[in-house]
């Protein structure tokens, strides 16, 4: 199922690993994945203090998420990522580009003051469109 990025010579270029839209025909499975965060299988939280860690592990959950649901990372259409700090953003796009590739999804990125834990840095929802075999 063919994923496309959307461009407009009336848009700035993007400047991280993102598109400004995204499209992709609906012939599929939508799967919604909750946040993810740096939280481990065995409960453990990865990278304490260190958002290049968490941002490993929060994108190796969302694989985790989507492969469950029969698709993979190139399935993703849309990501939002909340993340504790602004100023991360490189860092954060540079574990994302070893996840996602073009197209690449469209993403929203904000940063906000709380979590469910006092120790993650970064959480990512995701939206994919899953091919039906």
């Amino acid at each position: 199922m063919p994923k496309t990025e959307i461009t407009s010579p009336k848009l700035r270029k993007a400047n991280g690993v993102f598109s400004h839209a995204t499209a992709i025909e609906a012939t599929g499975r939508f799967v919604f994945v909750s946040g993810m965060t740096a939280r481990r299988l065995d409960g453990s939280i990865a990278g304490i203090g260190d958002i290049t860690e968490q941002t490993r592990q929060v994108c190796e959950n969302l694989k985790a998420a989507v492969e469950a649901a029969g698709g993979t990372l190139d399935d993703v259409c849309r990501v939002d990522v909340h993340v504790r700090n602004m100023e991360h953003f490189d860092a954060i796009h540079k574990v994302r580009a070893q996840y996602f590739k073009p197209p690449l999804p469209a993403s929203t990125m904000v940063e906000i003051n709380k979590m469910t834990s006092p120790d993650y840095l970064i959480e990512i929802s995701a939206i994919a469109v899953v091919p039906t075999k």
